[in-house]
């Protein structure tokens, strides 16, 4: 499968977690930077969580110190409020749309199939910048993870999947990556879907998914990608579930912030290729 944003002329920003809200505000700042030049609004949607009372504020002191305009604060609980017209607005006039984290099957639920997901989408088309952390970048792709244990996920049947937001398709992003040892967990995912390029972030790490298929990692933590599509052999399909399963030739790559790869090449960035390809792409 082709890693694909569609037609979007949008970046996705996909955060693992725990990024600095509070000081330096790197990442943030990145998210920021990459918004339309004549938007300067946020608005910060807070479905995943269960302490949007206590987060929401975080976010909004942190974008208004980098210059929004507006921080629209979005405390969407249900499929009601998901449908409602001023709140489908706020999204439509914001440069920057961003997911707290969670429990991702909330925003799926929430949002599947709804106008706010439509207005979204349609957003990251028309060059807005979506951005997610933690379960609001696990939930970005068009298939996610919404479970499965770290300790031994390489076992037929140990990660569970469905389908997520559909703002990306060709990747599963897992976050919290090496802080909860989430390794065999895409490592199982890329066992039985090879196509699909698994991407675990780490805390106060991220990754921009370019429109033109550069993904370029950013933050202070790590970034790894699981590349299975050159396996060349899988016990998967003769498994009972529960049974473990052996993997031949998986492909790991560790990247830092200033490193990237090109996703339809499948092949590794440094820094300085990948401010060649950035350059190319424009």
């Amino acid at each position: 499968m082709t890693v694909s944003l569609g037609s979007a002329s949008g970046h996705l920003v996909a955060i693992g977690g725990a990024e600095d809200r509070t000081s330096e505000l790197d990442i943030l700042k990145r998210v920021f930077a990459l918004a339309p030049t004549d938007n300067q609004e946020v608005a910060v949607i807070a479905t995943a969580s269960g302490i949007p009372k206590q987060i929401l504020p975080d976010y909004e002191a942190a974008f208004t110190r980098l210059g929004a305009s507006r921080v629209h604060s979005l405390d969407i609980q249900d499929r009601q409020q998901a449908a409602h017209a001023d709140t489908v607005q706020r999204i439509e006039q914001s440069g920057v749309i961003f997911f707290t984290g969670g429990d991702q099957l909330r925003l799926t639920n929430v949002f599947g199939g709804t106008p706010i997901l439509q207005a979204v989408r349609e957003r990251l088309a028309a060059g807005a910048v979506v951005a997610g952390t933690s379960a609001g970048a696990a939930a970005m792709p068009g298939t996610m993870i919404y479970n499965g244990a770290a300790a031994d996920a390489l076992r037929k049947g140990a990660v569970n999947m469905t389908f997520g937001l559909g703002l990306v398709e060709g990747l599963i992003i897992d976050s919290h990556f090496l802080e909860r040892g989430r390794f065999t967990r895409l490592m199982e995912v890329g066992a039985s879907n090879p196509e699909h390029l698994g991407v675990g972030i780490g805390e106060d790490a991220g990754v921009i998914i370019h429109p033109h298929g550069i993904l370029e990692a950013i933050g202070s933590g790590h970034v790894i990608l699981i590349d299975s599509h050159e396996l060349a052999s899988s016990n998967i399909a003769e498994l009972s579930m529960g049974e473990p399963v052996a993997v031949e030739h998986m492909i790991l790559h560790a990247l830092v912030s200033g490193h990237g790869f090109d996703l339809k090449a499948r092949r590794y960035l440094v820094t300085d290729e990948l401010r060649a390809a950035l350059a190319n792409a424009q």
